[in-house]
Formats: structure tokens, sequence, C-alpha cells
């Protein structure tokens, strides 16, 4: 029988999150759980102490209540998926914990994508348990729900939470006076109506398809076939758009399962997929989701021009000492460096895209006026340079911008949705050498 362990914390920027330990196998897991949780009440929780049981059974297992939620952090928002992303690479690196199987379940999938396009080398396994790319129908993706549809969640969810009746409609459990009574104990304790309407929002905001193709870990897609919340079709999009991918589709007609047994078949098939005979060495990665940032200096040659070789020396290096400054503050690693640009990549388009704004605010005191471009996408790592079709569309976009001015792609807006970063629309442009036309977006001050 496993036991629980006491809760602690990590911090993740100026949040603390709170995380638990259990289980003593080879294997080390991180179990990201779906959109609320409560590290002290899950293990009287019908669903999570079933889980909790099998996956310590056989794994190290790393579990945290993600920010805005049950023990952790809930004073400073609940943030972009980029940032609640971040909330796995803070806990496991306070752990310890290098390398893990990561176990993503409902919200916490998308979470789980980001983290292993972006730190391939330390996801060793995916485990994308009936989650999605993205929940909300658009007129190229058809595998989710309408936004009116979700509203409606929404508003239910809110009314009823405490009750014990709002958890119900994600976990099929028994239905008697006690299990009403746990869930709305968990509920009460694990988030407040108001944060769940936001959490539920900002689900509705999540789109990670452009992470997909990223992803070079084994991948198992688990999902069953008549899930109300997620339907079974965002689990096959999954399967189908992350290299390699396996997937298992289970009878049940539920999101997740809280009866006795209920969830044995799919923990099966999860445990049989993260202990089996795996390679001795690990695969040389090559590819990764990264942000792209291009930088370039308007009007560089007149002011050279004007100021004398020796004065622009001066100030050029004053520049290039203020973006690596920059770029160390936002942890950008810089890639290349020609004359007065700049090329460097992010493993968050957040940071990057505020980097980007701090460079150009660093320039004015030299006089200069810098233009910056964007884009997240999947690169090709060639010892320490890199490329790729995402490096030739961030030095496009770049390309297109005018002093003083950042511009994104929409991937790049997509994924900071819920970070506080605000985007005006500068219409859709051909980007020499790139297929298709893109949308392009400034970045408002």
């Amino acid at each position: 029988m496993i036991e629980p362990t006491e809760v602690q914390y990590a911090q993740s920027g100026d949040l603390s999150i709170a995380y638990s330990v259990f289980g003593d196998g080879p294997l080390d897991v991180v179990f990201v759980p779906g959109f609320i949780s409560h590290q002290e009440l899950a293990w009287d929780s019908p669903l999570m102490q079933g889980i909790y049981q099998r996956l310590g059974a056989f794994a190290r297992v790393i579990t945290f209540d993600k920010r805005g939620t049950g023990l952790s952090e809930r004073t400073l928002g609940f943030g972009s998926a980029e940032e609640r992303m971040d909330d796995i690479r803070a806990v496991m690196d306070a752990v310890g914990c290098e390398r893990a199987a990561l176990v993503g379940i409902s919200e916490g999938g998308p979470l789980t994508i980001l983290f292993a396009a972006t730190y391939p080398e330390r996801a060793s396994a995916l485990v994308l348990w009936g989650t999605f790319a993205r929940i909300v129908v658009t007129p190229d993706y058809e595998f989710g729900v309408t936004e009116e549809l979700g509203e409606q969640v929404v508003a239910v969810l809110r009314d009823s939470w405490g009750s014990g009746k709002a958890l119900r409609f994600f976990v099929h459990v028994p239905d008697d006076p006690e299990t009403d009574r746990l869930l709305a104990r968990h509920e009460r304790n694990a988030c407040t109506p108001a944060m769940v309407v936001e959490v539920m929002r900002k689900n509705a905001a999540i789109d990670v398809r452009s992470a997909l193709p990223a992803i070079s870990a084994p991948t198992l897609v688990v999902h069953h076939e008549g899930d109300p919340m997620v339907p079974v079709g965002a689990g096959r999009y999954l399967a189908d758009h992350i290299d390699g991918a396996r997937i298992a589709v289970l009878p049940g007609n539920w999101h997740t399962s809280g009866m006795p047994g209920g969830e044995d078949e799919l923990l099966d098939v999860v445990e049989e997929f993260l202990t089996g005979e795996r390679p001795a060495h690990i695969a040389e990665i090559d590819r990764v989701l990264a942000t792209v940032l291009f930088t370039d200096i308007v009007g560089s040659t007149e002011q050279a021009a004007a100021l004398g070789d020796r004065k622009w020396r001066e100030v050029l290096d004053r520049f290039r000492h203020a973006v690596r400054r920059e770029l160390a503050d936002h942890r950008g690693r810089e890639v290349n460096t020609r004359g007065d640009d700049f090329f460097a990549t992010f493993d968050g388009p957040g940071r990057a895209v505020r980097c980007a704004g701090a460079i150009g605010l660093a320039a004015h005191p030299l006089g200069l006026h810098v233009r910056a471009g964007l884009h997240t996408g999947e690169v090709e790592l060639q010892g320490d340079d890199v490329a790729g079709m995402a490096v030739h569309i961030g030095a496009r976009v770049c390309g297109l911008a005018g002093a003083d001015e950042v511009l994104v792609t929409s991937t790049v807006r997509d994924l900071v949705v819920g970070s506080g970063l605000e985007f005006e629309d500068r219409g859709r442009h051909e980007l020499k050498g790139v297929p298709g036309d893109w949308q392009v977006l400034a970045v408002q001050e």
C-alpha cells in the first residue's frame, strides 16, 4: 500500500507550487493532474487514490497542484499555458529529477505536450490521458466543443461549485451521500468558484497543435470511447499528429472513473507502456519546440556613417552588452550575431516577447531603434546552431517590422493567451520562401 507523503513547495518565479513525491519504483513519473487538484485531499478522492496506488507501485511519482488551485499559490493569477508548463520544470528541479515520464490527464495534457516539446531531454515518455491539443472547435478543427457549449458548462460549474455536483461532470463515481461529501470538500478546498471560471476559460483558449510535430518522446494516447467532456476525436488527433504515437481507445462513457477498478484496464495499458523494454541509450535529440527571435537595428548603415567607425563600434558594443543582459534575464540563448542583428531562441514564447520589448527599450538611450520578429515552431539542432522552417519564418517576420516594432506570428499569440500580452492584427502576409500566407501581429505596449 502506497502511503501519502508530506507536501512540499517549489518556487516557480514568484509562485509557491505545492508538490508531493511517493512510491519507490525505479522509474520517475511526473503526474500532471486535470483542472483542479489538492495534494492532501487527493488521497481521500475516489479517483485519485486508485491512480496514485497504481502509479506508485512501479514508479517514484511526482505530482503537484497547478498555480491557482489546491495548496499552490492562489493570489497571483492562473497564468498562461506556457507559465503553467514551467511549473513542471520547477517541481522537477526541486526534487532533483532530471528526466521523467510525463502523464498528463485532461487539462494536464497540453502542459505535458508543451514541456515534452520544449525540454525533450527531460521527457523519457509521454502519456496523454483523456486530453487534447485544443478543446474548442474551429473551421480547421472539429474535435472539440463549441464556445457556446463551453460557456454553458462554465455557468453550471460556477453555480454548483462546492456542492459536490460539479466534479460529477468529470468523474464517474458512486451515487451516495458519502461520495457527495468527499467531492464537495474537494471542490471547496481545491478551488473557488471564480477561479473555476477562469480555469475553464483559459482551457478554452489553449491551442498547442503547433507543438505536436516537435514531440520526440515515445507517446501513448489513452482515451475512453464515450468520453463526454473531451471527444475521442481529440485523442485520435493527438495520435495522428505526434510522430510514432500509439493510441488505445478503451470502453467507457466517462471522462475519468472513480468507481472501484474503473480505470484498471486503462492503467494496465499505461503501466505496460511505461515499464516495457526500452533501448538502453537515449536517442540523440535533434529537434525541439522553440521560439526564435530576430532583432535588427533600423538605419544602422546611416548611423554608422554619421558617427564614424570608432564611435559606432562603441555604441554597438554597448548595445550588444545590453542585448546579452536581456537574453540572460529572460532565459534566451544567443545563437548568432552578425553585425548589428541578433538571433536567439527561447524555451517559452512569453519570455521571448518580453525580451524583445526589453531590448527595444534598452536601445533607446543609445539613440538606436530596433525591430524584432518572433515565431514558435520546431527547430533542428545542429551543434550550437539551429535551423529549419521556423527560423526562416522568424527572420521574414522581422523583415516586416518597422522601427520600435515587435511582430509575431499567430502561433506565438496562441501560445501566450492568458499572459497579459496584447497584440494588434497586421493582416496576412506571404513570407519569401515560406509556403502559404501568415497572420502577423504587433505587440502592444
